[in-house]
């Protein structure tokens, strides 16, 4: 991925631990897991039971970077929400920016609400994540004033 990696601090992590737990709540789902798009898991909530998390997130960005080949092939830019419906349970999967939200639920839910409370919470891991990629920038920056300091530099500041 072209992007820079995704760095996290404790505040930006809880924040997004509460949109998921909110989330879960909401929408009566089994766990919801979010993923960046290299099939890293970047945090989940709810009952993770016996689901092999690791697998699930990289076959999740795996099944999106796949439909989204499909979707160029339709003049699509990617498809940004994608539902897989099983007898017991199903996944609900958005793309929001460079993030999957992976939503993992069974009867006690429906697509429709889990669409809907998906939806809510976008926004707000969104913007989290737009932080994010300012505190990035702003990063990038104050190296690249340090970057051009060499060793000779800071020899002569002290000789």
């Amino acid at each position: 991925m072209a992007d820079t990696s995704i760095i996290l601090h404790e505040q930006q992590y809880q924040q997004i631990k509460a949109v998921l737990a909110r989330l879960s709540a909401d929408s009566a789902s089994r766990v919801v897991f979010l993923v960046d798009k290299d099939g890293q898991q970047i945090a989940a909530h709810g009952d993770v039971g016996d689901i092999d998390t690791t697998s699930l997130a990289s076959l999740a960005a795996g099944n999106v970077a796949a439909t989204g080949g499909m979707a160029q092939l339709i003049g699509e830019k990617e498809f940004p929400t994608l539902s897989h419906e099983g007898e017991r349970e199903s996944i609900h999967i958005c793309v929001i920016g460079r993030v999957l939200l992976v939503v993992v639920f069974d009867e006690r839910s429906s697509l429709g609400l889990v669409k809907l409370r998906v939806k809510q919470v976008s926004g707000d891991l969104a913007a989290i994540f737009e932080e994010l990629k300012r505190e990035a920038a702003k990063n990038h920056t104050d190296e690249a004033f340090f970057s051009e300091i060499t060793d000779e530099d800071i020899d002569s500041l002290f000789s």
